[in-house]
């Protein structure tokens, strides 16, 4: 299997190196030559597997040039090492008859990062053994909240790998800044950007882009990569979580070999729902796939206009990991809409650069409409569905869960749409404590202290974390506040202070 850019269809190089570089040199996003394909019985078969095979069997159709050797060594170490608290990875939770809630957030941060970032550091490891690559590797991560702290507890203190996430400073929760601000490791540094998660992007691209600053890191002996899902190695773990839903569905009996499925994704970056458009491109059958937006409704707007316009007001919400005008992965979605014409791609990338917008055609916009859905959830509706949801299933559900499963609700309304569906719930409810104890009383006068509205959630049944446990206590060990324009300084710094 060879990569190619979504800028310049001519590109061709191996899984190794596209993970191993995590952006194309001209700008653009690495995806797969061709779709391999799982067929029906494949499929079917991973109802006896575990996760590890089920994981095997969809990395070893990409990532060819990796021996089953090495890709298991590689599984193993990321899902059946006891980094994760359940032995199924990614349980399932029934709400209603057609309604389930796929939980991705047993691993060690609490976020669904952790399941690519808990494996993309073994992979990064073995394709720089591959490469002959002799420089350390820079993981370079922008972070609206769940990257950051994923990541970090994937790469800290990996033998030759460094990390720098740079997170907006008043733009995640406090639960998500203490894990950042309280990270161990002689190889990391964590840095606040003035202005949003858009500008923190904006800034790692820049530094992807600058010839000059990379330079002076391959003189330093560094090369950059990256652990944002532009990197293809953070996108295709996370297709193997979609046929695991799909394979215990039929275990359960509530699928027949074949059947459609739908699946609803809290997304503002767009790379848990395009793993979910992959899945279906490799012979998953989904009916659906169902985008849910925050406040930040710029996705729903380009489902339904074929208009994307990031010209608009930026919210800061209790979903803050949606928070974002800038979806960096739409981009692959355009390339498969568009014919794989790399050319109308970069006509697209070069307009939201100057303009911060773009039309599809209406052809594309037909394509999309025939896989897609979309809806968005404002901050009293996503209040309303953590309420909901507990009074009536008894089930408790962070903001980003809650911005699905409101969307489903109207999405369902509308349709009447008997599909079985799966909510990905992206992130704990110990993530965001006190918006979601505050979102199940009837009547908040003042909100909760987050640490003290944990304690509550464990007086209501649910078990709190280890990850939790003790973050109070940890000592703060990151200071560092930074204009977007100096984030390369701050790189810089982190080199010389590092070991």
């Amino acid at each position: 299997m060879l990569y190619t850019s979504t800028r310049d269809g001519k590109t061709a190089v191996s899984a190794s190196q596209c993970l191993l570089e995590g952006i194309a040199p001209d700008g653009g996003l690495y995806v797969p030559e061709t779709f391999p394909q799982l067929s029906a019985e494949v499929i079917s078969k991973m109802q006896q597997q575990t996760y590890e095979e089920r994981a095997f069997a969809v990395l070893s159709s990409f990532l060819t040039d990796f021996s089953p050797a090495e890709l298991r060594d590689c599984i193993h170490k990321a899902y059946g090492s006891g980094k994760f608290e359940t032995e199924t990875v990614v349980p399932l939770h029934p709400l209603a008859d057609i309604e389930w809630v796929l939980e991705l957030w047993h691993g060690p941060t609490l976020a669904f990062k952790d399941v690519a970032l808990q494996i993309l550091p073994h992979l990064l490891a073995c394709a720089k053994a591959k490469q002959g690559e002799p420089c350390e590797i820079l993981i370079l991560v922008a972070t609206s909240g769940d990257t950051g702290k994923a990541a970090l507890e994937g790469f800290c203190d990996v033998d030759g790998m460094r990390i720098a996430v740079f997170y907006p400073n008043e733009g995640v929760s406090l639960m998500q800044k203490l894990q950042m601000l309280t990270q161990e490791g002689s190889n990391v540094t964590v840095c606040a950007v003035e202005g949003n998660f858009d500008d923190a992007q904006t800034g790692v691209k820049k530094i992807f882009a600058d010839g000059d600053f990379n330079s002076l890191l391959l003189e330093k002996g560094i090369k950059l990569s990256s652990a944002n899902s532009i990197n293809w190695g953070r996108l295709v773990p996370q297709i193997v979580y979609y046929f695991s839903a799909y394979a215990d569905l039929l275990q359960a009996g509530k699928l027949k070999k074949g059947d459609g499925i739908n699946f609803v994704v809290p997304t503002g970056n767009f790379g848990d729902i395009l793993a979910g458009y992959y899945a279906m491109r490799m012979g998953l059958p989904v009916h659906k796939l169902i985008c849910a937006s925050n406040k930040n409704n710029v996705l729903t707007d380009f489902f339904k206009k074929g208009e994307y316009d990031a010209n608009r007001s930026f919210y800061k919400t209790i979903s803050p990991s949606m928070d974002i005008l800038i979806s960096s992965n739409l981009e692959r979605l355009l390339f498969e809409l568009s014919g794989r014409e790399s050319d109308t791609v970069t006509a697209f990338m070069n307009r939201l650069r100057s303009t911060g917008k773009y039309t599809i055609t209406e052809k594309m916009q037909e394509t999309l409409e025939q896989h897609f859905a979309a809806g968005f959830a404002g901050e009293e509706k996503t209040r309303a569905a953590i309420q909901r949801t507990y009074a009536q299933y008894g089930y408790i559900m962070d903001p980003h869960t809650a911005v699905a499963q409101s969307v489903y609700e109207e999405y369902l309304a509308a349709t009447g749409d008997q599909t079985i569906t799966v909510l990905l719930s992206t992130a704990s409810p110990y993530k965001f404590p006190a918006d979601v104890l505050d979102a199940m009383k009837e009547e908040t006068v003042v909100k909760s202290e987050e640490f003290q509205a944990a304690q509550e959630l464990v007086a209501l049944g649910l078990p709190m974390p280890q990850a939790i446990r003790g973050l109070a206590d940890k000592p703060v060990l990151h200071h560092t506040i930074c204009a977007q324009g100096d984030m390369g300084d701050v790189i810089l710094k982190g080199l010389e202070t590092k070991i």
